[in-house]
């Protein structure tokens, strides 16, 4: 597991013992040792944009974030959704690929 140097994770060491995981902190001020992290802000910022005053997102707002997040395909994990890969379960999609013509 890897986190960033907040103070939301001082009691680390009680987290670690209790997921009995390793716990490794990225450098300050280095971005691109924390890429899922940064590109997971990334996509929240698309429902929820900077500078939003968070306090009036309600349950139902994130819930439907999370959702759409989490049936997304990901080219990471070879075009398929976190839901798939954390479940172990493959979509099958009933809609057959768009067909595109080009003309010459």
């Amino acid at each position: 597991m890897l986190l960033d140097n907040g103070k939301e994770f001082a009691e680390h060491e009680t987290i670690a013992s209790e997921l009995k995981a390793d716990i490794y902190f990225a450098h300050p001020y280095h971005s691109w040792e924390r890429g899922l992290n940064e590109n997971s802000n990334g996509l929240l910022r698309q429902y929820f944009p900077k500078g939003m005053e968070l306090t009036a997102v309600t349950d139902k707002q994130v819930q439907w974030a999370v959702d759409r997040l989490n049936h997304r395909p990901r080219k990471v994990l070879a075009f398929r959704t976190p839901r798939e890969v954390f479940f172990g379960v493959e979509m099958r999609y009933t809609k057959p690929p768009l067909v595109v013509a080009l003309r010459a």
